[in-house]
């Protein structure tokens, strides 16, 4: 136990410290909001690769759908029956086109569950590294897991 709780405290830094790094860099304002819902999810131990269905809200603009592919790499133990993830995206203008969010991106993760879980994440990526996704709340999971490390995400314009 004294192991996991140490391990989650190194994975909570890495997220604070990401978060610092992506809203330091100057010239980004809030362009609005990514959410991402998947269904089940199995840790493979060593990482794992999960599925994404996402909405990206911005006021005064329709909805645009992506879909998401994570791929984690760090410890990843369990099963998780549903995720729920909530950024909020920061760019370097205001003015963005549908499926302008699309590309690679990376971060830290770190989450546990036992039936309902909490976690977090921050990432940066996107055309040139442009924009970031800094947590706008926790990340909910159900299910029983341990995951932190990093972790990789390719979005791509879709439907889900």
């Amino acid at each position: 136990m004294r192991r996991f709780s140490t391990f989650m405290s190194v994975a909570a830094a890495a997220i604070v410290a990401t978060f610092a790094v992506a809203h330091s860099q100057s010239g980004r304002t809030q362009v609005g909001v990514l959410e991402c819902r998947g269904g089940p999810n199995v840790g493979m131990i060593v990482g794992s690769v999960t599925n994404l269905g996402c909405v990206f809200r911005s006021q005064g603009r329709p909805d645009d759908l992506y879909t998401a592919r994570i791929t984690k790499v760090g410890i990843d133990l369990g099963i998780t029956t549903e995720t729920a993830l909530s950024w909020a995206v920061f760019a370097p203008t205001a003015q963005l086109g549908p499926g302008d969010l699309s590309g690679n991106y990376a971060g830290v993760d770190a989450s546990a569950a036992i039936v309902v879980g909490l976690g977090g994440n921050a990432m940066i990526g996107g055309s040139q590294n442009s924009f970031a996704l800094q947590p706008l709340s926790v990340q909910g999971q159900t299910g029983l897991s341990v995951a932190g490390g990093v972790q990789s995400m390719e979005l791509r314009p879709g439907r889900f």
